[in-house]
């Protein structure tokens, strides 16, 4: 429902929402983003979760929360459910939400290349959520984060290619992974042998080129996602894009070193503005001071930093690069949170009617 006055239109709409994949990493962001932010008005919030998670009792700003399982009925009691579940349960469940009028924001990779399913970043692409058909894909963590420096120059310049280094952190693998550096750094602290089963090498005191499993190409699957998600949030089917995605022993927040070309003439001056009038990043760009963004200082924070802005050595129309920021949160929940809000500011959200008794 609309209320109307002389030049606004307020929505009213309460929204009854549920979180898939609950008691994840990604899930548990969601949790508390969605009651701290306070921004998308909710009738009620239900945690749902594998049959192993049923029953457990989760705890936010002194309400407590049962996780549900998930199944496919649940969702005639739903307008909203935000998805962090994997691609396979996604895959399984969404369709069930669709035809029960529920819309789906998921994070996972299932949908995201779906020509029908909108990949929407909300600071660049927000027009693209009107042609939804009950599911919106949010993109990969890396994809995002580096999108939040790309995209302003884009604007300014002309995007043609770019290169990109990832420096990706372990939370990005989930809670196990984190768990996994905590027990190495503990182990080696106390002379110990150092555990290992998330990744394929130690990652304490050690990077690892590999993230997702290798394609054919050579390149893996965090590599194409990248490419492929970059053509199409920007519009660019023709964009060529190079990456190397590395996992670091940092807990949380992904940072990426950008090399990109341009059509049009560049200089810093110009990149510093575009990015400092961007509203998904902050300019933090003074290198002979030490300042510049680390995963450390964007850990739980909105935007993305952007820093060591210069000009390319290797493209007549150049500019190097740096950025970090939250991959759990706008690289993966917050954005889902965010897509949601911008719906229900401009009345793309609506709310069923409750089901009869």
């Amino acid at each position: 429902m609309t209320c109307l006055t002389k030049d606004v239109t307020v929505n009213t709409n309460r929204y009854r929402v549920g979180i898939v994949g609950a008691t994840g990493a990604v899930g548990q962001e969601l949790f508390r983003l969605l009651l701290e932010r306070d921004l998308l008005p909710m009738a009620g919030l239900r945690l749902f979760a594998s049959s192993r998670s049923a029953g457990r009792v989760l705890e936010r700003a002194g309400r407590k929360f049962t996780v549900e399982e998930a199944r496919p009925e649940i969702f005639g009691d739903l307008d909203l459910a935000l998805f962090s579940a994997g691609g396979t349960v996604t895959r399984a469940l969404a369709p069930a939400a669709v035809k029960a009028g529920c819309l789906v924001l998921d994070k996972s990779s299932a949908f995201r290349m779906d020509p029908a399913v909108p990949l929407v970043i909300p600071e660049i692409n927000a027009h693209a959520i009107r042609r939804h058909q009950g599911i919106i894909a949010s993109p990969n963590c890396s994809t995002a984060v580096a999108l939040m420096g790309l995209y302003p120059l884009h604007r300014a310049f002309g995007l043609k290619r770019y290169f990109a280094a990832t420096y990706q952190s372990v939370s990005g693998s989930g809670a196990k992974a984190v768990q996994e550096l905590d027990a190495q750094l503990r182990a080696w602290a106390l002379d110990q042998p150092l555990p290992r089963q998330v990744y394929p090498h130690q990652i304490a005191f050690n990077v690892i080129p590999q993230v997702d499993t290798f394609g054919a190409n050579g390149y893996t699957g965090e590599e194409n996602k990248m490419a492929a998600e970059s053509c199409k949030i920007l519009e660019l089917p023709d964009l060529k894009v190079s990456s190397t995605c590395v996992r670091v022993p940092v807990v949380r927040a992904h940072s990426v070193a950008v090399n990109a070309e341009f059509e049009r003439p560049v200089s810093v001056a110009a990149a510093r503005e575009a990015i400092a009038a961007f509203p998904g990043a902050e300019l933090i760009d003074e290198p002979a001071a030490s300042r510049y963004p680390t995963p450390l200082a964007y850990s739980e924070q909105v935007k993305c930093g952007v820093g060591r802005l210069r000009l390319d050595s290797a493209f007549a129309n150049g500019l190097a690069f740096w950025v970090s920021g939250d991959n759990l949160w706008k690289g993966a929940a917050l954005n889902s949170i965010q897509i949601a809000e911008f719906m229900h500011r401009e009345g793309l959200l609506t709310a069923k009617a409750p089901a009869a008794a």
